[in-house]
């Protein structure tokens, strides 16, 4: 049986822009607008013309955004 600490780093993952873009349902204009304003997860930068997500942030994000709605 894994340790809850690997079953972790196995699920956690670099996130490309389209799949930000399908789990959250936001265009590219809007993650970067939501960026700007601190009010979504930065990109990390893994290349010269390459970024990505850490798919447990973009996750948590989702989640606290569920969480607030009426």
């Amino acid at each position: 049986m894994l340790q809850q600490d690997t079953v972790s780093a196995i699920e956690r993952r670099i996130l490309r822009l389209a799949e930000v873009e399908a789990k959250t349902g936001f265009k590219r204009a809007h993650i970067y607008n939501l960026m700007r304003e601190d009010k979504f997860p930065k990109a990390t930068r893994l290349g010269v013309r390459a970024v990505g997500w850490d798919s447990t942030e973009i996750d948590q994000w989702i989640a606290d955004r569920l969480k607030d709605r009426i």
